[in-house]
C-alpha cells in the first residue's frame, strides 16, 4: 500500500482555540475540504481521513498538551523537548540537560515533521 502525496502545506487549514492559539491542522485530501486529515501541531497525523467538521473536532480536543511531552529523533538518542516551534522548524533540546542553567545542544527538524521523525518517548 502505497501513502497519499502530502498536501502543499500552504493548504492547510489552521484549527485554533477560542483565544486565538493554533492546535494544530487539517490537510486537504479532496478539492472541497470534505475529507481531511487532522494533523497535530508538529505536523503529525493524529487520525484517520474523515469529514472536516469531526477532524476538527479531534484536533481541538487533543489540544497542545502533546508538545510538553518528551521525544525521541528517529527513535533513538536522549530524551528531547520541544522549546521552539515555528514554520521555521522545530527546536529541541535535551530534556534533562535543559533543566539545568548550563547550555545544551539544540537539534533542529523540519517543520511539518511529516517524515515522523520525532516519536514520543516511552513513559517511565
Amino acid at each position: 500500500m502505497t501513502m497519499p502525496e502530502i498536501a502543499p502545506v500552504e493548504t492547510w487549514l489552521a484549527v485554533t482555540r477560542e483565544d486565538g492559539e493554533t492546535v494544530g491542522y487539517l490537510e486537504p485530501l479532496t478539492d472541497d475540504y470534505a475529507d481531511v486529515l487532522p494533523r497535530n501541531r508538529l505536523g503529525h497525523a493524529v487520525g484517520e481521513a474523515q469529514d472536516y467538521h469531526a477532524a476538527e473536532e479531534l484536533v481541538l480536543e487533543r489540544g497542545l498538551g502533546e508538545l510538553a511531552e518528551y521525544w525521541l529523533l528517529d527513535g533513538e538518542g536522549p530524551e528531547l523537548t520541544v522549546i521552539e516551534l515555528s514554520p521555521e522548524g522545530i527546536v529541541l533540546r535535551d530534556a534533562f540537560l535543559s533543566k539545568s542553567l548550563s547550555p545544551t545542544k539544540r537539534v533542529h527538524v523540519p517543520w511539518p515533521d511529516t517524515a515522523t521523525r520525532l516519536r514520543r518517548a516511552p513513559a517511565r
